[in-house]
């Protein structure tokens, strides 16, 4: 077994709201996990991180690494091979940002599911670990009927049949659309989409795989139906009430807020993508911050999960998530940044990730400033990342 040692840092380990000053660490380089960590005398021939602060690499549990943020349409009408370039270069960029896994939740041609493969059989270097969904489930003229990238389904048989397809080729994640959204013109984020039956029908297929399943859902009729669905969890979810995120605690479902994805659309958009799909923001996007932030406070499970590549929404932002959870959600850094780890436990995958302790992967960031503090501090533009205690950026 060959290892590696890092020493003189303080530690936030993704899990509790402190920092473990000088603070070091062992990662066997044939694993890649850390096999060793402690505080005071660290091993001979440690890396020496001067007093810097090192925290786990984020989750991003949303992501569209297919989509070119430049474009309101999202830019799927193209062919593979563009398609594949601009997600290769979608991943690298997220990972210098400091996302080392990311969810995919609805991607064209199946290129996560590829990437998945090349990544863990070492031929796609320099990227964030993936957890591929394919294309999301979607009903024919829904929000998710893109081109490209929907998988189109009418009925609980139909939707049973495609689940099991995508099974097979490898997706580890389910996306669900259960309202309508922002980039389609012809519905509205109140309208519902797919049935509960046909939800249901996905949830439990992907169950019996140990797949989680996500539901795109807005409007409330769309929430309440995915909810009542089983999913594990409500991507975007504005208009969630009461009701909803009351529900959402009982049955322990995670909300992914997307915050840079309203803000992206809502604000820095304007003028630059068509009127109607700025429109439908504005008038989400307050009435969106306030009932996320009521969910937060009854007690729902956020996620860290940005959207990115939907319009000006680039791959770049996640660190800014974070910070748009302490100024709009009144979150405490340690809340915002403890997203990353609930969006480990909805990917199921926080036994080996999501946080820094023996026995998991060495997957982290490192800082000049105190996260727990500023977090800002994450957004800085030449923090190292390392992947299985291997430096990337």
């Amino acid at each position: 077994m060959t290892e590696v040692s890092f020493k003189n840092f303080n530690l936030f380990d993704g899990e509790t709201d402190k920092v473990t000053e000088n603070s070091w660490l062992t990662v066997d380089q044939d694993t890649g996990k850390i096999v060793d960590m402690g505080t005071g005398k660290a091993p001979e021939d440690a890396v020496d991180f001067q007093g810097k602060y090192i925290m786990p690499g984020l989750m991003n549990c949303h992501t569209h690494i297919v989509a070119d943020p430049t474009q309101g349409s999202g830019g799927s009408n193209t062919n593979e091979t563009e398609i594949a370039v601009r997600a290769v270069d979608s991943l690298r960029t997220l990972l210098k940002s400091g996302v080392t896994y990311i969810r995919e939740c609805g991607s064209a041609y199946d290129v996560d599911i590829t990437f998945n493969r090349m990544s863990r059989e070492g031929k796609l270097k320099k990227v964030p670990h993936i957890l591929p969904s394919g294309g999301a489930f979607s009903m024919t003229g829904g929000h998710g009927d893109m081109p490209n990238m929907g998988t189109l389904v009418d009925s609980p048989d139909a939707m049973r049949h495609e689940i099991r397809v995508g099974l097979k080729k490898g997706i580890k994640a389910v996306k669900l659309i259960a309202t309508g959204g922002v980039m389609t013109e012809g519905d509205d984020m109140p309208s519902t989409q797919l049935s509960v039956e046909e939800m249901r029908t996905a949830v439990v297929e992907s169950h019996h795989q140990g797949v989680p399943v996500g539901a795109h859902a807005e409007g409330n009729l769309g929430i309440m139906n995915a909810l009542e669905a089983g999913v594990d969890s409500i991507e975007h979810g504005f208009y969630v009430n009461d009701e909803e995120a009351d529900m959402m605690v009982k049955n322990g479902t995670y909300l992914t807020p997307t915050l840079t994805a309203a803000w992206g659309v809502g604000v820095l958009a304007k003028g630059k993508i068509p009127e109607w799909e700025t429109k439908k923001m504005e008038v989400a996007l307050e009435d969106g911050f306030a009932n996320i932030k009521n969910a937060w406070k009854k007690g729902v499970k956020v996620t860290l999960g940005t959207d990115a590549g939907t319009p000006f929404n680039d791959f770049t932002l996640t660190p800014v998530e974070l910070e748009l959870m302490v100024e709009h959600e009144d979150a405490t850094p340690f809340e915002a940044l403890r997203t990353s780890w609930n969006a480990a436990e909805l990917m199921k995958v926080s036994n080996e990730y999501g946080s820094l302790k023996v026995g998991k992967y060495a997957d982290f960031l490192v800082l000049d400033d105190n996260p727990l503090e500023n977090i800002k501090a994450v957004q800085q533009e030449d923090k190292q990342v390392y992947l299985s205690g291997a430096r990337q950026f």
